[in-house]
């Protein structure tokens, strides 16, 4: 049975297959000295690093923290900043980040300065709960003191913006009560606002995918596939291209399978030439603590390889090391 978890000011959470879990015994005043002695003097110790904050929660690291400035007057961020570097600097202040936090800076970076980066607000809004939606709206604005729908309004255009928009407002029916009758009805009504039409109603597949629940909208799925023989995606992908298509095959396919779409957002933040740290950073980070148990078999199955090996025969050092303690294969 999934469990619920929750972080300081963050809402719980379904946990289903973690492989990041609270240590027990946890005993915040040792780690903060061993990862003082693994900072001091000459040359840092990594490893020590690494064993202690990616076997412990975001929520212990925060008790770390707070212990370390009690014991040495000193931030552990600001001192783990000036002993790392690079990507696994990234991911270790990434790591020691309150999740509301981390969520909110990654929004604010994908539509801060010139261009926006559109997967970030995809993978983020189209895939988190009203409740988890509402807190990184409050922390965004607490730490930036703007509003996140007003930034996202004035970053995204068209469609895409109303999508954006929609889901910021976090008004999502969460009953999981299902009725046969309006799945029907909304099937029925996504067909004649594509397909059956020339020109799309936007709007049609905009109301359906951001406000029914989603053991309802499963349903409204498979009704669609009995109507057409073909699946709800499918009729996507013909009828919308660029950023909304993105947006909004990535609510129908984290709500068939989420697991298996934070898979494919892995394998495209690895595949090609380069990696997407950044993205590769923010899906370990905060899946590992939910279901990244669930992501590693989805993504087993799908690409005929490990994630650890794909993250081995893409990443190096520390950072590698990081990542995959964090997954579990360490």
């Amino acid at each position: 049975m999934p469990i619920t978890m929750s972080y300081p000011g963050y809402p719980p959470y379904q946990q289903t297959s973690p492989t990041v879990v609270s240590a027990n015994p946890f005993n915040p005043r040792e780690d903060a000295e061993v990862l003082r002695k693994a900072m001091k003097g000459f040359g840092t110790d990594e490893k020590a690093i690494i064993n202690v904050l990616a076997r412990r929660t975001n929520m212990q690291r925060l008790e770390i923290a707070v212990q370390f400035k009690t014991l040495y007057g000193k931030d552990l961020i600001s001192d783990l900043k000036s002993e790392l570097t690079g990507n696994f600097e990234n991911l270790v202040v990434a790591m020691m980040t309150p999740l509301p936090q981390f969520y909110a800076k990654e929004l604010h970076d994908a539509i801060s300065g010139l261009g926006t980066d559109e997967t970030v607000l995809i993978d983020v809004l189209c895939t988190l709960s009203n409740a988890e939606i509402r807190c990184i709206t409050a922390a965004y604005h607490k730490t930036y003191y703007q509003n996140l729908e007003s930034d996202l309004k004035g970053d995204t255009g068209g469609h895409f913006k109303r999508l954006m928009v929609s889901l910021c407002s976090a008004g999502r029916d969460e009953s999981m009560m299902t009725n046969p009758q309006t799945a029907a009805a909304d099937a029925q009504a996504l067909l004649r606002a594509g397909e059956l039409r020339f020109g799309t109603d936007e709007s049609t597949f905009n109301m359906i995918l951001c406000q029914r629940n989603h053991a309802q909208l499963r349903l409204v799925f498979s009704e669609y596939q009995r109507l057409t023989g073909h699946d709800i995606e499918k009729a996507i992908k013909n009828e919308f291209s660029g950023d909304i298509e993105d947006g909004f095959l990535a609510v129908v396919r984290s709500i068939k399978n989420q697991a298996a779409y934070f898979a494919k957002a892995l394998n495209k933040s690895m595949k090609g030439l380069g990696t997407n740290d950044r993205d590769l950073i923010r899906l370990v980070v905060t899946r590992s603590e939910i279901d990244m148990g669930e992501i590693k078999r989805e993504y087993a199955a799908k690409y005929g390889e490990s994630l650890a090996d794909a993250i081995k025969g893409d990443c190096s050092g520390d950072y590698k090391k990081c990542l995959l303690a964090l997954i579990g294969e360490s």
